[in-house]
């Protein structure tokens, strides 16, 4: 996980409490599931707008 522990993720899991107050965590977690959710779905699109031979000399 990019080089990061656990110690080092409990700390930033900690400074975010702190910044954000544990009410806001899970709504961030959310909007960011939603986001990487979304980045997903466009990234495997070209399949579905009928761009499936990546080669145009073909």
């Amino acid at each position: 996980m990019f080089g990061l522990g656990w110690p080092e993720v409990a700390i930033i899991a900690i400074v975010a409490i702190f910044i954000f107050g544990p009410k806001k965590i899970p709504e961030l977690g959310s909007a960011l599931g939603k986001t990487l959710r979304g980045f997903k779905e466009e990234v495997n699109k070209p399949e579905e707008l009928g761009e499936t031979n990546s080669d145009p000399e073909q």
